[in-house]
Parts: C-alpha cells; sequence; structure tokens
C-alpha cells in the first residue's frame, strides 16, 4: 500500500503469481477521497475452440464508469497491444452472448478473434470513473480457457419397460466439430432423493447413450467438453424430467 502526499491518493495492488501455471491475476485501485470505484472482475473463455474468445465482466449497479478500455497483447511480446472489440450490455450481440450464461448481472464482453494456439496472452480491463480508475489486469491461455456452452435439445424416452434413450445435440456456437471433437458426460439422479450419478462417453461415442436405471422419476442433463480434455466441461443442459412405471 502507497500514499501520495498533497493527492490524497492510495493505491492497493493485489499480485497473485502461480509458477509453472503461468497464472497471473492483478488487481489495482486508485481512489480519490469519498470514491471508491469498483475493480472489474474479469472471467475470461473461449467458448468455441480457437476462434471465439470473450473476457466478461459485470456493470457494477450503482455506481457504474463513465467507460472502460479493454487491451490485450501476448505476454512475451508486450509492445503490440490491440484494443478489444467490447460489447455493451443491453445490446444485440450480448444479448446473444448473455443467453448462454447463468448470470443474472449486465456483463460487459471483450471479444478476441483470432488468437494463437499455445500462446500465453495479458488482458488489461481499466474501468475509469471520474477522477480515479481501477484496473484489472490478467494473463491466460487459449487451451486453458475452453469451455464450451451447453448441449441443446437434450430428451430422454423410454427404449423399453426397464431402459431410456438419452440424446442430444452438441451446442450451436461450438463452429468446428469436424476438427475439434467434443465428448459428453450425463449426470442423472432421482427426482426427491438419491445422489447424482455419471456417466462418461468415450471419444468414439455418439450424441445418444442407453441407460438401465430401476423405476422411479429421475432427472437428466448432459455437459460438453473438448476431446482432448482442454480447459473445462460446459455448463450443465438444462434438466429433463422422465419416470420410469413399475412393471405389474
Amino acid at each position: 500500500m502507497a500514499a501520495i502526499a498533497g493527492r490524497a491518493c492510495v493505491t492497493v495492488v493485489l499480485l497473485l503469481c502461480v509458477l509453472g501455471g503461468q497464472a497471473l491475476d492483478l488487481l489495482m485501485e486508485t481512489t480519490t477521497p469519498g470514491n471508491s470505484p469498483s475493480t472489474p472482475t474479469v472471467r475470461c473463455r473461449c467458448a468455441s475452440y480457437p476462434n471465439v474468445t470473450l473476457c466478461s465482466w459485470p456493470e457494477p449497479p450503482h455506481h457504474p464508469p463513465t467507460h472502460y478500455v479493454a487491451t490485450y497483447s501476448e505476454r512475451h511480446s508486450q509492445s503490440v497491444t490491440k484494443h478489444c472489440h467490447l460489447i455493451q450490455p443491453g445490446s444485440a450481440s450480448s444479448d446473444v452472448i448473455s443467453a448462454s450464461s447463468s448470470s443474472s448481472d449486465r456483463l460487459w464482453h471483450c471479444h478476441m478473434p483470432s488468437l494463437k494456439l499455445l500462446t500465453d496472452y495479458i488482458i488489461n480491463v481499466t474501468a475509469v470513473y471520474s477522477g480515479s480508475s481501477s484496473f484489472h489486469l490478467s494473463s491466460f491461455m487459449l487451451e486453458d480457457i475452453v469451455k464450451p456452452d451447453p448441449p441443446v435439445d437434450v430428451t430422454v424416452s423410454p427404449r423399453d419397460s426397464k431402459r431410456l434413450l438419452v440424446q442430444w445435440s452438441p451446442p450451436p456456437t461450438w463452429a468446428h466439430l469436424d476438427i475439434f471433437p467434443l465428448k459428453y458426460q450425463i449426470k442423472y439422479q432421482r427426482e426427491s432423493r438419491g445422489i447424482p450419478q455419471s456417466y462418461n462417453l468415450g471419444p468414439i461415442e455418439s450424441n445418444w447413450v442407453v441407460l438401465k436405471l430401476k423405476p422411479g422419476a429421475y432427472l437428466f442433463q448432459v455437459c460438453a467438453k473438448e476431446l482432448l480434455n482442454l480447459g473445462e466441461c460446459s455448463d450443465w443442459s438444462s434438466p429433463v424430467k422422465i419416470t420410469i412405471p413399475r412393471t405389474k
């Protein structure tokens, strides 16, 4: 913490550096008396490897900044800095992006097209207020932030008296299934009780599976993940309910 006499300026810096994982997060806040700006909380995600990368952050509900400045660069070539394409909350593009998000916040988005594979990037998001500013500085590698959107069109139907057919479609936002295939995980549990169970599909299995379960009411959900385990699994799809009746 540092103070500058005569200007009454206070700077708070939090630095986290994880060696090996090559992760770096730096939050910096510069304030003037009577004004406490909110530091952007930035999360980056690649929803369609490798061409759709977005970094997002919520707009403060009570004291939004006058504007944001977002830039990014290669970590080992910071002399070349590019400006993000900013997408404001409430815009048509933002509504399409936010439709796949479970967040209720008004989200700003920074679109970074055509990033290089296996390359560390640094993003700097600065919130500019009247008389003050704050920024979030972090690094990422494209392969670490892969997270597809959830599968769609999930259906569960009886195959016979004891077996269920679970089907789904890949997320429509994942653009290169032929080059970067997805694999899937199914989660199911009894509606009123029971521990969630999961079923992992292998790389050569299709977008369906047959499961043999005991009679009862079940909830099914599906998530998608890049075939080579890049990043993390998508959020779970909306639950689908089905009841297996008891046989007489």
